[in-house]
């Protein structure tokens, strides 16, 4: 194609390369772990959304939201307050509750 400059990449295993700061670095460890509670999180209250058949417009209408709000904080554009998480959760019929770890 003319006018096109076609550049080589180089494959890159993510996995591995956090897995590698994880251990070189107990700051990256530590910032990784917490990010990983928060999307199990996030994904939890999506998998409920969608197990409810609800749409993010459902959600957001429950919680007088927009649906780019939901879209948002589903994306991760955008970190949800605690209070928003629990609504969500009370708006999906469910509750934060801690729990220790096993």
């Amino acid at each position: 194609m003319k006018g096109c400059v076609f550049m080589p990449f180089k494959e890159i295993n993510v996995k591995s390369v956090i897995e590698k700061q994880c251990e070189n670095n107990s700051e990256f460890k530590k910032a990784w772990d917490a990010s990983q509670m928060e999307y199990a999180l996030i994904g939890q209250l999506i998998a409920i959304r969608k197990q409810k058949e609800l749409s993010q417009g459902d959600l957001a209408a429950k919680l007088d939201k927009t649906q780019q709000t939901i879209s948002r904080i589903e994306n991760r554009s955008v970190n949800p307050s605690l209070k928003m998480v629990c609504s969500m959760a009370d708006s999906l019929g469910y509750e934060l509750k801690l729990v220790p770890k096993s």
